[in-house]
Parts: structure tokens; sequence; C-alpha cells
């Protein structure tokens, strides 16, 4: 699966894992040394996440149900906690700086399949 910012065209992920069950939600990242430029995980259900016991930052996307940006996080650094919003359906992590990079905010719509 893929992620593309459909305002700009810019590509988020080229290689986009999807974490839907219980299992792979409440694993998430954990146990990863790094998220590699063109990697992210799709987290949905989701609306808040956690970065406890990881080792690297990372760039958080809050989506509501037509995959529009509500939120975003620039280099969540690990043990950090993210607010809850309740608006958000799945969540978008992503390596640190690529919000920066592709020029991502609040408001642009995604493309994922």
């Amino acid at each position: 699966m893929r992620a593309v910012n459909t305002r700009s065209g810019q590509l988020l992920a080229a290689n986009l894992s999807v974490a839907a069950t219980f299992l792979s939600r409440s694993k998430g990242l954990l146990g990863r040394q790094r998220l590699s430029a063109g990697e992210g995980l799709l987290i949905a259900p989701c609306n808040g996440v956690h970065t406890f016991f990881m080792k690297f930052p990372i760039d958080v996307i809050f989506l509501d149900k037509e995959n529009r940006i509500i939120g975003a996080r620039e280099h969540l650094p690990p043990y950090r906690i993210t607010r809850v919003l309740f608006s958000c359906v799945r969540v978008l992590e992503l390596p640190a700086g690529t919000l920066t990079a592709s020029g991502t905010v609040p408001g642009d719509r995604l493309l994922i399949g």
C-alpha cells in the first residue's frame, strides 16, 4: 500500500503496512530499530498513539473517515503520548521529517491504497 498527499502529489509512504487487529495495533512499531524513508504504519481504528519503549522519533498524522488530516505531530520522540482526537479514525506513523519534507499539513487529504 501507498500514501499520497492529493493536494501536492507527494508520496508519503511507498511501503505502507497496516495494523488493524488488536495485536498488530498493540505492537505498532515496537521492536523496530528505525522506520526507513518511504515506510509507514497505518493504524486503524485509532485516535491517539504513544511512543513508549520506542527507539526513534516519528511523524504522526491523524486522519478522519475521509482520510483528511485533522491533526499532525512532527518528530514525536520516544516515551511520549499524543492527545486523543475523537473525530480521528486512523493514524499514520511515518519517519520523522516526512511532514516537513513533503509539505504535508492539516487539511490535506491522503489517498491510501
